[in-house]
């Protein structure tokens, strides 16, 4: 199937997806925030630019969207355009993944990922999971997984 827009128009598009500031990531932050958790943004000194930095509680956040890392998921849908491309690009980030989760556990940061589905679902299931990550942060669990 080819795309309904031509190369240009669709590299235009792409482009415009931002990796920061995203409106899942504003959520986590906006509803930490209201429960009280100060923390930085996107600190490169960190392995993987965590969206979330909180060196109080030893833990970093990641607010990860559900096509970009191949979340199992209803959101993710393997373009029918260019499918060797994208899921090429997708398994790479996987690993990268999967690569800075395992760094930053030996160097013994806590490591939460918080999945886009699980803030797209409803206002009620947004609360409840910043609820859990709100109770996780003070708590010693080395990794938290939230999913719609």
């Amino acid at each position: 199937m080819t795309d309904v827009v031509d190369t240009r128009t669709r590299s235009r598009m792409m482009s415009g997806i931002k990796s920061k500031n995203t409106q899942p990531e504003i959520k986590v932050r906006s509803g930490l925030h209201r429960r009280g958790f100060r923390f930085r943004l996107h600190d490169k000194r960190v392995t993987g630019t965590p969206d979330l930095l909180l060196p109080k509680y030893s833990a970093v956040i990641f607010v990860n969207g559900c096509f970009w890392h191949g979340h199992d998921c209803a959101w993710f849908r393997l373009p029918k355009t260019r499918p060797e491309f994208w899921s090429a690009k997708i398994q790479h980030n996987q690993a990268n993944d999967n690569r800075n989760f395992a760094s930053l556990r030996e160097a013994g940061w806590r490591v939460c990922v918080v999945w886009e589905c699980a803030l797209r679902t409803g206002e009620e299931n947004c609360e409840a999971a910043l609820n859990k990550v709100a109770r996780w942060l003070p708590s010693s669990s080395a990794l938290l997984e939230i999913r719609a």
